[in-house]
């Protein structure tokens, strides 16, 4: 395909206006010449950075719109893609001159050319950075834009700047190619645009390995003679063949794409010869029935190579591509494609999107236009090919918009949002800590709320604190400052590790201030947590501030720590457990038994509490749960000092008896929840004779001892307590 500058020059006496108007009506011509003497006033002596003059590049690509068979506000929009730079409110007067639809593209085409920069930074960018940032370019390219027009005048006008460049020498050609390959060729393939894409591709390629290009070129140029005195044969022999069953069909040799040659010999490392569409047919019929019968004329006429045939008709490509593939041998013995399709299958394979898009003129575009503008967007995931039919065309149909956006760091790097995410949520996404640190954002230069929602090809950059962390508040979903589980999840996991902290703290204090009252304040904390079965320090603190080891363990265990150094001058005593199998060794509770009892404080147990008893120093026996973390404790160091115990029948049938036990109540505070817990223990008579209550950051931590007359009315006093509203959990300690 000639450039357009060469077009132009080759047919000087057809008038441009003919040119970009082919297909329209009168008064579209008319709009079209308005255009045209607008640009050619408006560009002249300007020159683009690739060099190029902005009048030629303006008329290259409003003539790819105008091949591609667009509408004429597509087409106007191209003349006049740089008209803002040019014009003084140029908004107003494009849409006073032309309408609201071309001043809509020309708008959409001056927010697509702001990502130049940024395209640019990707294609000259390392190989993992590319990998990172193209394809969610390539998605922002479409998500920027509320009409896929734009998007087809971007795509004409990078086949133009590279037929430009094909003409001439530049410098920065390289980068351009490669920006075109990797954003612009993939995307005018997932458009279906293959009329563009290949030449994207193939000029792209010509740029960037030009000596593996010229090779090619070489080797095809080379057995041109022989291979179009071979396709004149087959194409006469498939005609008869075709004719005699009565179906009217097209048949053409099929355009060689250097780059397609190049990724198929680099892909399955074949030799030049050894590519299947060097030798290649298309074949146009009407019907889709026809489509078959060819197949089965081309498979009689010559032998089918194995593993060689796709359906793409009942399994349409991604972007909708339909077409029967096959490959046979010759009666030479080499190889030949043979692609079978429709008419309309055939405008689609060229034109994709382009092929069938139509636009009504007016304000209201219908249902059918949200229909398309839903199947664009979801050409957004980059799917690999649907294997049904019918359900890609359902499953497009019943989409919704994309609900993914696209915003830019002050660098250019694109991060990829979803809709209704906010500047916190950007934040986290770039780096958990800059998340912490957010105190404020900036969108395209201007200052905003931090709950303020994004919207795609916005620049965000975060104000950040040297140091400090996330609000609570951004945790409140009704202030939306968060729409994302990272971020969500991220200042959950900031707020758990200071709690874990804070408890450190409280822990650190607690041992070291019985240390201190029993005159341990030299003692070493390492054996000390040894002693009470933690692994290290840190862990007896963190014990100690959850409250799972109590005041009495760590004295005891500093008291045994002592008891070691005098035990020689202090004689055991020990109760062993009966190997007989008798119950002369336990311990009957409520008076029963002549051994000194009493009841832990660490663990306060009631019946009908499983319990056990441990033989203390002078103090007799220590009753306690045997789920009581103290008591595991010393019994995994003591175990010769444990014994058997059981509630005497005193203890279930004394209707007076009363023991003491722990509640623990988490709630969200609030005026009048003390009350309303104190309200629910006097209805249940139950004697209250200890009460903690801390609060910290809207959350209110309580502990109540009262006396009860067993477990039973234990768990009852607790299913009420979690009743009260704003209560969170309560549970024994």
């Amino acid at each position: 395909m000639v450039s357009v500058s060469h077009a132009i020059s080759q047919d000087a006496a057809v008038p441009p206006v003919e040119l970009l108007s082919a297909g329209l009506c009168a008064n579209e011509k008319a709009l079209i010449q308005k255009a045209l003497d607008l640009a050619a006033d408006i560009y002249e002596g300007h020159v683009l950075g690739t060099g190029e003059s902005v009048w030629t590049h303006a008329m290259g690509t409003a003539l790819i719109a105008a091949s591609l068979r667009l509408d004429a506000d597509t087409r106007i929009a191209a003349l006049l893609f740089s008209a803002n730079e040019y014009l003084d409110d140029a908004p107003t007067l494009i849409e006073e001159r032309f309408g609201g639809s071309v001043a809509r593209l020309v708008e959409g085409l001056r927010k697509l050319n702001g990502l130049r920069v940024v395209t640019r930074m990707t294609a000259t960018a390392s190989a993992p950075e590319i990998r990172a940032q193209t394809e969610v370019l390539r998605k922002m390219l479409l998500a920027m834009v509320e009409d896929i027009r734009v998007v087809l005048i971007r795509l004409a006008s990078r086949t133009q700047t590279l037929r430009y460049y094909a003409d001439t020498k530049s410098e920065n050609r390289q980068d351009i190619a490669r920006e075109s390959l990797d954003i612009y060729a993939p995307l005018a393939n997932r458009l279906g645009v293959w009329q563009l894409k290949w030449e994207l591709e193939d000029l792209s390629f010509r740029f960037l390995e030009p000596d593996t290009y010229k090779r090619i070129a070489k080797m095809l140029d080379e057995r041109r003679v022989e291979r179009e005195e071979f396709i004149r044969n087959a194409i006469e022999r498939l005609r008869s063949e075709i004719a005699a069953v009565g179906i009217k069909a097209e048949i053409q040799g099929r355009p060689k794409h250097i780059y397609s040659i190049y990724n198929k010999m680099r892909a399955k490392r074949l030799d030049f010869s050894q590519v299947y569409d060097i030798r290649a047919l298309r074949v146009l019929v009407d019907e889709v029935k026809d489509c078959y019968t060819v197949l089965g004329l081309v498979h009689q006429i010559w032998q089918p190579i194995n593993k060689e045939f796709d359906d793409y008709i009942t399994k349409p490509k991604g972007n909708n591509y339909q077409s029967l593939h096959t490959a046979v041998l010759a009666g030479d013995g080499r190889a030949l494609e043979v692609q079978i399709r429709t008419h309309d299958m055939h405008r689609h394979a060229e034109l994709g999107v382009a092929a069938h898009w139509r636009y009504k003129e007016g304000s209201g575009h219908g249902g059918d236009y949200d229909d398309k503008i839903a199947l664009l967007r979801n050409l957004l995931s980059w799917r690999d090919e649907v294997a049904d039919s019918a359900r890609w065309v359902e499953q497009f149909k019943r989409a919704s918009l994309d609900d993914t956006l696209y915003v830019l760091t002050p660098q250019g790097r694109v991060v990829d949002l979803p809709q209704g995410a906010t500047p916190v949520d950007f934040a986290y996404r770039v780096h958990t800590d800059l998340g912490h640190r957010c105190r404020g954002a900036k969108v395209d230069g201007h200052l905003v709320p931090l709950n303020t929602p994004l919207q795609s090809g916005q620049t965000v950059e975060i104000t950040a604190a040297k140091e400090g962390g996330p609000s609570r508040d951004w945790l409140d979903s009704r202030q939306g400052y968060v729409a994302t589980s990272r971020a969500r999840t991220k200042i959950k996991q900031y707020f758990s590790q200071l709690e874990e902290e804070e408890l450190l703290a409280r822990g650190r204090t607690s041992i070291t201030r019985e240390m201190q009252r029993d005159g341990h304040g030299q003692a070493n904390i390492e054996g000390l947590a040894e002693r009470l079965g933690f692994k290290s320090a840190d862990a007896l603190y963190l014990a100690a501030g959850r409250g799972e080891i109590g005041p009495r363990a760590v004295q005891m265990a500093l008291r045994e720590a002592d008891a070691v150094v005098d035990a020689p001058a202090e004689p055991e005593i020990v109760v062993g457990r009966s190997r007989s199998g008798d119950n002369s060794d336990k311990i009957l509770i409520v008076g029963v038994g002549k051994l000194l009892t009493s009841l832990s404080r660490c663990c306060k147990p009631a019946p009908p509490d499983a319990i056990e008893g441990f033989v203390t120093r002078g103090r007799g026996i220590s009753i306690h749960r045997v789920d009581c973390h103290d008591f595991q404790l010393l019994a995994r160091r003591h175990p010769e000092r444990v014994i058997s115990a059981e509630w005497g029948d005193q203890a279930y049938n004394n209707a007076q008896a009363v023991y003491p036990v722990d509640i623990a109540v988490q709630a969200n505070d609030r005026q009048g929840l003390l009350r309303d817990i104190s309200e629910v223990l006097s209805r249940e008579k139950l004697n209250v004779t200890a009460v903690n209550t801390l609060t910290k950051k809207g959350t209110a931590f309580m502990r109540f001892t009262m006396e009860v007359g067993g477990v039973t009315q234990l768990q009852r006093a607790i299913t009420l307590i979690r009743e009260v509203p704003g209560v969170i959990d309560a549970q024994r300690k």
